[in-house]
């Protein structure tokens, strides 16, 4: 199989021919204006496939189809938003050779008009499918997923790019074009004009029972989504996708600049992709890992049900994602399963399973969550992981009304002076071992008081779900200072995760923020736990471990009396 890859060097492409590098029999000719990147990009390729430089300037194409006869052509250069006055030259070309053809756009108007072509495309015996990436594939096999379980009223998500993932300036080409300019997508009902990059909402990208993303700002972007999803589910009466690149800085300086060009009518911004392009590729810190998103609201049966779909890549695997619906196509291609004939949006080319394969052979995670404020704190967070913690985990964790569980700890603390004043100040336990330990549980309003009592000595804390930007993270209140927790599921231990913390409300710096090992799990039938505390420039807090047993609770006087009554 012989495939040409316009912008075959470029950042997609390039990234395309990486996870195609292991297929023996195919064929990929790397194109591109300069023969010598071409070439270069070539020499650095290691694998089974066959790769082969080509000097091609898209406007030529039909006389490179005809001197190269390939069985695909993918066009990965964009931007696909400023293709000019004739957009669909290759897809034409194609068309008239009689040549397969993919592309990566990720401009609305540019997929939904490649269905002009249809006829034409089924007539030739030629398949063309256009935006075959994360938007709209993967959103689209998400929400077919989700609709199998309730009706669709409303949908609103985005990408959250590693702030390592590098982006093309063709992409970022695109980016800047359409910050300010209109929008189409639709709202309340009806089709609405926004614009881009000037409307902004918050998201927690949250796989139950991974470490989440921080909470990032998302930003409209412009996206096939918009107008080929709305039809697949004639319910839908909203619709909004956004990316949130890091950092938030620059982010909020191109909101300011979109916001400017609406309001005062300005040119496009595109002369300013080299210098946006030049600074993002620059400023790279914080955790190397990306995710996207996908909220639902909806019915399900007589009820309102609001689902959402989560997804999390580590490292260099999240860069991956927008090229992997291409490889898996070619792959099944190459296994006999080709797309049926004629020209449309790449919608429906793909399932979730098929990514799910995908996903399996790299560092990239995905899960559904229900948003229901019904259920215990620890439920809420943790969503379906909570099932899969040990039995006493849900058993200590699954009750709403007052409990005690009772058992033993060993204590350790620390040396210093810092530390002596903070344990005596907290009311932490002195260092003993196998001393008795009691727990208990009363519900508060919004949340739940924790007493420890351990060796004599009894601290609490109060816990809570977090809202807003400490969504999914459990927020617990020691005195004046409090903490947003992650809780993550590592097998049968459930780990506790500090990311960040306030004073009076203040927030503090995270170089500052307490850590320590901590985490819950069961050991020969008891509720185990092992936690320690420390901090920088201070070192050990305190750390106690142990086990605790459900213990029953003693019924309050007024109901005692009345079980005495005949």
């Amino acid at each position: 199989m012989k495939v040409l890859i316009l912008g075959g060097y470029g950042v997609f492409g390039g990234r395309l021919v990486q996870l195609l590098h292991d297929v023996p029999g195919l064929h990929l000719v790397i194109c591109g204006r300069s023969l010598e990147r071409a070439q270069a990009f070539c020499a650095q390729h290691r694998g089974r496939t066959l790769v082969e430089p080509l000097a091609l300037d898209r406007a030529d194409i039909g006389e490179a189809l005809r001197a190269q006869r390939p069985n695909l052509v993918v066009d990965a250069s964009g931007p696909f938003q400023d293709y000019g006055a004739d957009p669909y030259r290759v897809i034409a070309c194609c068309i008239a050779a009689g040549v397969d053809y993919l592309d990566f756009a990720d401009g609305a108007d540019f997929v939904f008009g490649v269905s002009t072509f249809d006829a034409a495309a089924k007539a030739a015996g030629v398949v063309v499918l256009s935006g075959v990436s994360s938007f709209p594939v993967l959103t689209a096999a998400v929400l077919r997923r989700m609709a199998s379980g309730m009706e669709i009223h409303a949908v609103e998500g985005g990408i959250a790019p590693s702030p390592y993932a590098g982006i093309g300036l063709n992409v970022m080409r695109a980016v800047v074009g359409y910050a300010g300019g209109p929008v189409k997508l639709r709202r309340g009902g009806r089709p609405f004009e926004a614009r881009g990059l000037t409307e902004s909402r918050r998201f927690t990208v949250a796989v139950p029972g991974r470490l989440p993303l921080r909470n990032l700002r998302f930003s409209l972007v412009d996206v096939p989504d918009l107008l080929v999803l709305p039809p697949e589910h004639p319910a839908m009466t909203d619709i909004w996708m956004g990316a949130g690149p890091v950092p938030e800085s620059l982010h909020r300086v191109l909101n300011l600049l979109a916001k400017a060009r609406a309001r005062f009518r300005l040119p496009a911004l595109t002369p300013f992709s080299r210098l946006f392009y030049a600074v993002l590729n620059r400023l790279r810190y914080g955790e190397h890992r990306g995710g996207m998103v996908v909220s639902v609201r909806g019915r399900c049966g007589n009820r309102d049900v609001v689902r959402s779909w989560h997804l999390l890549a580590e490292g260099d695997d999240g860069p991956l994602i927008p090229s992997m619906a291409i490889e898996a196509l070619i792959r099944k291609m190459l296994r006999g399963e080709r797309p049926v004939t004629g020209a449309r949006s790449a919608v429906r080319a793909l399932e979730l399973d098929d990514y799910e394969a995908l996903f399996a052979r790299r560092a990239i995670v995905f899960g559904f969550r229900d948003e229901d404020d019904s259920g215990t704190i620890y439920r809420a967070i943790l969503g379906s992981a909570f099932d899969a913690l040990p039995a006493r985990v849900r058993e200590l964790h699954a009750g709403s009304g007052p409990r005690r569980w009772t058992g033993s700890a060993t204590v350790r603390r620390g040396r210093g002076p810092i530390a002596r004043l903070l344990c005596a100040r907290l009311g932490f336990p002195d260092a003993a071992e196998d001393v008795p330990a009691t727990v208990t549980f009363a519900p508060v309003p919004g949340g739940e008081r924790w007493t420890r009592t351990i060796g004599g000595k009894t601290f609490a804390s109060l816990q809570s779900a977090g809202t807003g930007r400490d969504r999914y993270l459990l927020i617990e209140r020691f005195g004046l200072a409090v903490f947003a927790v992650a809780l993550v599921r590592d097998g049968p231990r459930l780990l506790f995760v500090p990311r960040r913390w306030s004073i009076l409300k203040v927030p503090m710096p995270r170089y500052l923020l307490p850590t320590g090992a901590c985490f819950e799990t069961e050991r020969d039938g008891a509720f185990a736990f092992d936690i320690t505390i420390q901090a920088p420039l201070v070192g050990l807090i305190v750390a106690y471990r142990g086990t605790l047993q459900p213990a029953t609770m003693a019924r309050p006087a007024a109901h005692a009396e009345a079980d005495r009554l005949p």
